[in-house]
């Protein structure tokens, strides 16, 4: 009888709750951007012809575009269908049965399965005290059999920021794993390992055009690696694993800076807003470098989830995370500009009231720590 791979039947599913997304609700769940790409991206789409959608994508000549927008060469950069496809070639093109691969938790989901379909022992290592990136942990935990390291930074669903320094020497201390660090939400934070990238031949970055640049509907992505290894994860990708639609748009998306730096700056200015919110009702928060906030709205799974209704009856989607490593009782909330944060300030306070959400009392020694596997 035909049965899939051993490492196929034991992965973990991942299933976003997508259901009721399209009806009108603020959506403040997923990190996206909540108003939308550049209009010069929607002036692109409105001229896409039947021709271009007739032949097969080039991606090429819109490489070496981006790779001019990062200032880096052409041979280090390949565009991929989301940093989802940039985390999975790397799994595909670095790990095999039997190998080591590193996260710290909580994280990024996507991240495991990755390594798990490869056929990797997944080695999760639990943040520090305030989800604090564990430095000596991660280093401490590199064996000869890690072959991949996988960092989000700043981290999802914390929002942490792990130092630069910490990151390099965790590459320069497993030179022969690959290192990723998923920036996917640098933007929001501006803190990037691009420039000192040649200070370790290991080291993989992405980055991703669905979250400040509004293209998650198109699945487009960046990864930025050593040039010697980049052949090689051409090798395992396809051919045309981005459309002609993303490829037609990207560079309208970044010719628009000004575009860009203004949504930055309101959801930095909402992310101040929410987090004096959560700090006024005494509701313990993590201060986000991202583009979202995480808060623990109670000490159970059952309380997260009465939020996360309420917050929905009043048509705002946010994220429970409950099911995250030390995250019992956490609830992660996108922020958007200052009109979308004006209507979640609002519900915010309703549902803190209407749910009697008494503030925050730490549990001793340390609340998170305790929590975490």
């Amino acid at each position: 009888m035909l049965s899939p791979r051993k490492a196929i039947r034991i992965l973990p599913s991942y299933h976003p709750p997508l259901a009721g997304r399209a009806d009108g609700s603020l959506r403040l769940d997923f990190n996206e951007n909540t108003i939308g790409c550049s209009p010069r991206v929607l002036a692109r789409l409105r001229s896409i012809t039947a021709d271009d959608l007739s032949r097969y994508p080039e991606r090429g000549p819109v490489e070496t575009e981006v790779a001019k927008f990062f200032g880096v060469a052409p041979a280090e950069l390949l565009l991929t269908n989301g940093v989802d496809e940039a985390i999975h070639l790397l799994c595909q093109t670095y790990l095999d049965s039997g190998d080591e691969a590193l996260i710290v938790v909580p994280t990024y989901s996507m991240y495991r399965i990755y390594m798990m379909s490869a056929g990797a022992e997944v080695i999760a290592i639990p943040a520090g005290d305030n989800f604090q990136f564990p430095t000596e942990a991660v280093l401490n935990r590199i064996i000869s059999r890690t072959r991949l390291i996988a960092i989000a930074n700043p981290n999802n669903p914390t929002g942490t920021l792990a130092p630069a320094d910490d990151l390099l020497a965790i590459a320069q201390a497993a030179p022969h794993a690959a290192i990723l660090i998923d920036e996917a939400y640098f933007e929001f934070c501006g803190q990037t390992v691009l420039p000192r990238r040649g200070e370790s031949p290991n080291l993989f970055i992405t980055r991703t055009f669905s979250k400040a640049y509004g293209l998650a509907g198109l699945r487009i992505g960046a990864l930025i690696g050593p040039p010697d290894q980049m052949p090689a994860l051409r090798r395992a990708a396809s051919p045309y694993n981005v459309n002609a639609v993303a490829l037609a748009c990207l560079p309208e998306a970044l010719a628009d800076q000004t575009y860009i730096q203004n949504y930055v700056a309101e959801i930095r200015d909402s992310r101040a807003r929410l987090e004096n919110a959560l700090a006024s009702h005494e509701i313990k928060f993590w201060p986000s470098q991202a583009n979202f906030v995480l808060a623990r709205i109670g000490s159970s799974v059952a309380d997260a989830a009465a939020f996360t209704d309420r917050m929905r009856a009043r048509d705002i989607l946010v994220r429970d995370r409950s099911s995250d490593p030390g995250c019992a009782g956490c609830v992660r909330i996108t922020l958007g500009p200052r009109e979308h944060t004006d209507l979640l300030l609002i519900a915010l306070q309703e549902a803190i009231d209407a749910l009697g959400i008494a503030p925050h009392k730490p549990q001793d020694p340390s609340e998170q720590e305790a929590s975490l596997p």
